[in-house]
């Protein structure tokens, strides 16, 4: 019903994947009446989810792990979280329990999908929902692995997000793939809602995103990070070392945000080793 009354966003999406891949394709359902577009590949025992950043979706925030990871030993599932990509309508609500909302419907969509233990891998604001998501949850997930995430915001990076809420400011190369997903107006306004969502919670909640719920993480915790990264604090990955037990942490000295991306095959070994070691 869905695909029969939205024809144009059908062939937007085709378009989309046929773009990104050519054998593994999208699918939709719904969990608790929210639209939830997916892909999931892979035979191997061992079940994990990508949960993609700020705006971000499946195809460009997991194409290297989708297509590489060892489909023998995972199957890889990655969503477009409500209201990003083609998990519309309805459009992204940016309300402060976002990240929360995000973990409790990532949990409910992996049951929903007969999925009842799998591990996360969270980048940027899906690392914040996969702790979340770890912490409630601790008997659905085996093991976390984050990157560009943070518990808590520090002023420089409010001013930071300042900065660049003007989109007109972002690279070409950064900003075309979402504006043709969103529209240009549409991708402005979705930022500006982010970043008023997130400088409001560092004004009412100095700071805090979920630093309360870090002591409740049972599961194996990798924390990988590039030391460059101009998005998130270089305070940030030991706080998490130190506050999730048992927390490893990885390093990419020249790695920036996106290491996942830029350095993707030593990424994947990486989470191989670690998702796959008893």
């Amino acid at each position: 019903m869905l695909l029969k009354t939205k024809p144009f966003l059908f062939r937007t999406l085709l378009n989309f994947t046929k773009k990104y891949s050519t054998s593994i394709q999208e699918q939709v359902t719904k969990v608790n009446g929210q639209t939830i577009n997916y892909v999931k590949t892979g035979q191997g025992n061992r079940n994990v989810l990508c949960f993609p950043g700020a705006l971000g979706t499946i195809w460009s925030d997991f194409k290297p792990q989708i297509n590489d990871l060892d489909k023998g030993k995972f199957t890889v599932i990655a969503w477009d979280p409500p209201g990003y990509g083609f998990s519309r309508p309805p459009e992204r609500n940016f309300c402060l329990e976002f990240y929360e909302n995000d973990a409790d419907t990532a949990h409910d969509f992996m049951q929903h999908l007969g999925v009842k233990k799998f591990s996360l891998l969270g980048w940027s604001d899906g690392g914040i929902s996969s702790m979340i998501l770890a912490a409630k949850y601790p008997q659905s997930v085996e093991k976390l692995v984050i990157w560009g995430a943070n518990s808590y915001v520090i002023p420089d990076e409010i001013e930071s997000y300042e900065k660049i809420r003007d989109i007109s400011k972002w690279s070409d190369k950064m900003k075309a793939p979402l504006i043709k997903l969103y529209t240009e107006a549409g991708l402005q306004k979705m930022w500006n809602d982010w970043c008023d969502a997130v400088t409001e919670m560092y004004e009412k909640n100095h700071g805090n995103i979920c630093k309360e719920i870090l002591d409740q993480i049972k599961c194996p915790t990798l924390i990988l990070h590039g030391d460059k990264d101009p998005m998130v604090a270089s305070e940030h990955p030991t706080y998490l070392e130190s506050h999730i037990a048992g927390a490893r942490l990885y390093r990419f000295p020249d790695g920036k945000h996106n290491i996942h991306l830029r350095y993707a095959p030593e990424f994947n070994k990486i989470v191989t080793d670690f998702l796959t070691k008893p």
